[in-house]
């Protein structure tokens, strides 16, 4: 045990252990959403590459100009990656105190934490932003130190930001991760003063392609897998075969659908096994869930694909209510309006609440 060490030891003892670079430091289990966890190995190089990629991309901006004790408020939990670098090991790097929330279910007690504390870095998903907001002592919080809001872990809605936006006076800095990369591949660098719907430009020291089908590169503006390669990218899954992990020029195979734009910036899809065939057309839950949210009486959607005799999949969405006087009806006018045909759900399913891991990503393979 820890308290035999401490009485049974001593420092003269202590024996340095030698530490490589890409030493095996972690192994870091992904969420699940899709399918079961694995453990992606990552090195101390990994780790140290990102934070210092971070730090140089937005870690810097935040400390410039000011004299006092950087303060970044984590409410997520340490064990999950985001959590881990950015919150934990970027504020251990850059000297800033890390106001650790244990139950960010509490929206009672976050709130007064973030009026007590007035933190410079809010780092969230987007159901917390969503929580946060929706407290009615929130909107008078004083937010004159904020100087970034982080968003991942999953995607930000264009409306939760543009109300963040209007009671904060910040945009939510959309971000991309995984816990392959340790996590941070991309971010929307300090300075952008409007949400793009985009997850911002890569960080330093790295590549990110976009590639078809066949393993071919994208040309701009098309859509594909994002496979990336960089310092921050893992060695592999722990105990698995890694034969379909990386492309043969060795780019980490994210699983996720992706577009570059002309200026570098990259827009995430959805997830490619998110995806639903709508008779051999393409449909993104993530997009079908932004245009519902922004209904002025939902709370929270979720979209997966279920099956259908005619057209193979069709869309269903699980929706949240805001206001009880919500009805199916006005969901469908409300789609009929803003998605094409073949895009719309066939079916709405009103739950009390979506199913998330801890770090609050929905869980669509338990609506399946």
């Amino acid at each position: 045990s820890f308290a035999h060490i401490m009485s049974a030891y001593h420092a003269e003892q202590y024996q340095p252990v030698t530490i490589e670079r890409e030493d095996l430091a972690l192994l870091q289990y992904t969420g699940g959403t899709t399918g079961k966890p694995k453990g992606a190995m990552l090195t101390h190089y990994n780790v140290m590459a990102n934070v210092c990629q971070c730090y140089a991309m937005f870690g810097h901006a935040i400390e410039a100009g000011r004299s006092e004790q950087i303060k970044i408020l984590n409410p997520l939990p340490l064990y999950h990656i985001f959590s881990f670098t950015v919150c934990g090991l970027l504020g251990i790097y850059g000297g800033w105190e890390d106001i650790l929330v244990t139950n960010p279910r509490d929206i009672d007690g976050l709130v007064n934490t973030i009026e007590q504390h007035r933190p410079h870095v809010i780092p969230s998903v987007n159901t917390l932003f969503i929580g946060m907001l929706h407290h009615p002592k929130f909107a008078n919080l004083d937010f004159s130190r904020l100087a970034l809001s982080i968003g991942g872990g999953t995607a930000i809605i264009k409306a939760v930001s543009d109300q963040w936006q209007q009671v904060t006076g910040m945009i939510i800095n959309e971000g991309y991760g995984m816990s392959e990369t340790a996590p941070v591949i991309s971010f929307n660098p300090p300075g952008i003063d409007r949400f793009n719907g985009s997850v911002g430009l890569p960080l330093a020291m790295m590549d990110i392609k976009i590639i078809d089908e066949q393993g071919a590169t994208c040309a701009i503006g098309t859509r594909g897998e994002v496979c990336i390669k960089g310092p921050q990218v893992m060695r592999g899954y722990w105990q698995r075969d890694n034969a379909d992990t990386f492309t043969k020029d060795g780019y980490f195979k994210s699983g996720d659908i992706g577009v570059l734009d002309e200026h570098g910036f990259l827009t995430l899809v959805d997830r490619k096994k998110d995806m639903i065939l709508v008779s051999g057309f393409n449909v993104y839950p993530n997009e079908v869930e932004a245009a519902l949210t922004e209904h002025p009486k939902v709370l929270e959607v979720a979209v997966v694909g279920i099956a259908d005799e005619h057209s193979g999949e069709v869309p269903k969405a699980f929706v949240v209510k805001k206001e009880l006087s919500l009805t199916v009806e006005e969901l469908q006018s409300f789609a009929s309006e803003r998605l094409t045909g073949y895009k719309r759900p066939q079916s709405y399913e009103f739950i009390d609440e979506l199913p998330k891991t801890a770090v609050g990503k929905i869980l669509r393979k338990s609506l399946r």
